[in-house]
């Protein structure tokens, strides 16, 4: 019996992230004590109130469908939060739920990419983005920036890479993997070059919207000459501490609502019904209970950052927001470790992670090969004890 692939998986990579958390659940279950920074997830509970209305959820028995899109009160907390928190107007009939922000994503490019359409891409990008596109059948113009500028790019390199066949910009801010946040004034100009572009869209991942150190957050949607052009994608896993509960939304022209709520009808229908009544009360919330995860943060990023700065090779600029470093490794390659040459982030790696027993991620997969990412969403212990591992591992290095 012939095992048959379809062509459009085999074109898809393995997200690393996974692989890398894979790995390390492997060598923990033969009993090696591996620290892993490999996954974004934060290391907090679920705050009470939303627990509790998924527990009111299911003591009213709401555990029917719902819309494909989530039900009108959801739909309407959520316009109220965007409204409460970013200054933008929408109605329901412009959001649509999901099964996380990645699935939002997904349904997104599926519904407006065409093959052979452009997505520019800003490097480094979160790891799912091009593989996305891929699947897409859309074609990736990656633009890159480096640690020297906080991995941002500017409007110049965007609009170089912009022809007639660029569909969608992807934009990310605060960054997964870098953590950088782009500031006010780089916004506005970003959105003043965008427009004089009419005929290109902007998805706008805002998922770490919440854990941000700067002054303020800033959404493309808010730019009233791109605002019909612009489709926001949010979700609770980050900011309130809800991985597995898989929740995510749109807020986009009515227009490519619709179509994504016609792509998700035939895939998934809606996300569980008992997942939206937590979100809603998430949605509802003043952001001020996001506060607490937000502090813990940064102060774990300013002890870290500390730490990293004492390792040989390893550069790191100051994130303003997620939970990540990023640092340019590159110094590193060509470094031995016995018969074994470092020759690349992967390879690094994978040394730390059999040498060190830590788990990070390389950055080809984020279209950064010079850099490898950290996750800091482990308690300050831990997270010190991984950087002092890491550091031993390197000064062995010759």
């Amino acid at each position: 019996m012939s095992q048959i692939i379809s062509d459009r998986l085999n074109r898809l990579s393995e997200s690393q992230t996974i692989a890398m958390a894979r790995r390390s659940r492997e060598l923990k279950a033969q009993g090696v004590d591996v620290i892993s920074l490999s996954l974004g997830e934060p290391d907090f509970n679920t705050p009470a109130f939303i627990k509790d209305a998924a527990k009111k959820a299911l003591d009213e028995n709401f555990t029917s469908y719902t819309a494909v899109s989530g039900y009108q009160e959801l739909r309407e907390a959520i316009c109220h939060k965007l409204k409460r928190d970013n200054g933008l107007d929408y109605t329901p009939n412009q959001i649509v739920s999901s099964t996380g922000a990645k699935q939002s994503l997904a349904n997104v490019l599926l519904a407006m990419i065409n093959p052979g359409d452009e997505v520019v891409l800003l490097a480094p990008y979160w790891v799912s983005y091009l593989e996305m596109v891929k699947l897409a059948e859309g074609t990736p113009v990656v633009v890159s920036g480096g640690v020297e500028t906080d991995f941002k790019v500017t409007p110049e390199q965007i609009e170089a890479a912009i022809t007639n066949k660029t569909r969608v910009i992807m934009f990310n801010s605060p960054s997964n993997p870098t953590g950088s946040v782009y500031s006010k004034n780089e916004m506005d100009a970003l959105a003043a070059m965008l427009e004089k572009h009419p005929d290109v869209y902007i998805i706008s991942d805002e998922i770490y919207e919440h854990i941000n150190f700067t002054d303020g957050h800033v959404s493309f949607a808010s730019y009233s000459a791109l605002y019909d052009r612009v489709i926001t994608v949010n979700g609770l896993s980050k900011g309130f501490a809800m991985t597995g509960w898989r929740f995510g939304y749109i807020a986009a022209p009515e227009w490519i609502a619709k179509a994504c709520n016609k792509m998700q009808g035939q895939m998934t229908s809606a996300t569980c019904s008992i997942t939206q009544k937590a979100a809603e009360a998430a949605m509802m919330a003043d952001r001020s209970v996001t506060f607490e995860m937000r502090d813990a943060f940064k102060s774990r990023r300013d002890k870290i950052r500390t730490l990293l700065n004492e390792v040989p090779g390893f550069i790191t600029n100051v994130p303003d927001g997620a939970f990540y470093f990023f640092p340019d490794v590159s110094s590193l390659f060509g470094k031995k470790a016995g018969d074994q040459t470092i020759e690349n982030a992967t390879d690094l790696s994978l040394y730390l992670l059999d040498v060190a027993h830590v788990a990070t991620v390389p950055g080809d997969a984020f279209g950064a090969p010079k850099c490898l990412r950290l996750s800091y969403a482990a308690s300050e212990d831990v997270l010190t004890e991984a950087v002092r591992r890491i550091k031993s591992a390197i000064e062995a290095l010759s």
